[in-house]
């Protein structure tokens, strides 16, 4: 049942998603595997801890060329780990200039579970960059919702945490604090780096 909500969870991202740019871009060569989005999405200024458990705001706190935003948790038993395990493999493929310009946040959606620290250290397993985030769960949710990503906590589990859905898109926020482009789980680290170093180059 967790997998069936989950999964409407990601349809529900899809259609908040859809209509707003298209799914191919073209630019100076690069066709984008991603979709760009025009106009781009609004960033929550709401902001949860990190896992240092001090502020972190999607607005204040993303001052570099880009940062790719993910929701997701420590518990997560298939799509959350393949998606990190992407974004870590992309940044390798990147020059040492330009990995310097991105950064990486992993938003828990499942707080109660994921502490700031259990986050943080999840986030850096996965790359010694990555940025995890906590936070309480209607901040989250709010935050995730401008950026077309659905997240929705469910009963109660025996283990203290909630049931969780979420969308599973990756969201890229710009310096200028607005989302521009996503993309789906199913983006290879070839095609989201190719991506990146195009809009880096914009």
């Amino acid at each position: 049942m967790a997998d069936v909500r989950r999964w409407l969870a990601v349809g529900v991202a899809a259609g908040l998603l859809s209509g707003c740019g298209p799914s191919v871009g073209m630019s100076a060569g690069h066709e984008m595997t991603g979709t760009v989005l025009d106009p781009p999405f609004p960033v929550a200024a709401d902001a949860p801890v990190d896992g240092d458990s001090s502020p972190y705001s999607p607005v204040e706190d993303t001052d570099k060329d880009l940062t790719l935003v993910f929701f997701g948790y420590t518990h997560c038993p298939d799509i959350c780990g393949i998606v990190m395990s992407t974004m870590a493999s992309a940044m390798t493929r990147l020059s040492a200039d330009e990995r310097d310009e991105v950064d990486v946040v992993f938003v828990t959606t499942d707080p109660k579970r994921d502490t700031p620290e259990v986050v943080g250290d999840y986030a850096t397993n996965f790359d010694p960059g990555f940025i995890g985030v906590s936070g309480g769960i209607q901040t989250i949710i709010d935050v995730a919702k401008p950026l077309g990503i659905a997240v929705e906590q469910g009963d109660k589990l025996p283990t203290g945490g909630y049931d969780v859905t979420h969308g599973t898109q990756i969201v890229a926020i710009d310096a200028d604090d607005e989302g521009i482009a996503y993309w789906s789980e199913d983006v290879s680290s070839a095609q989201l780096a190719a991506d990146l170093q195009h809009l880096l180059s914009e």
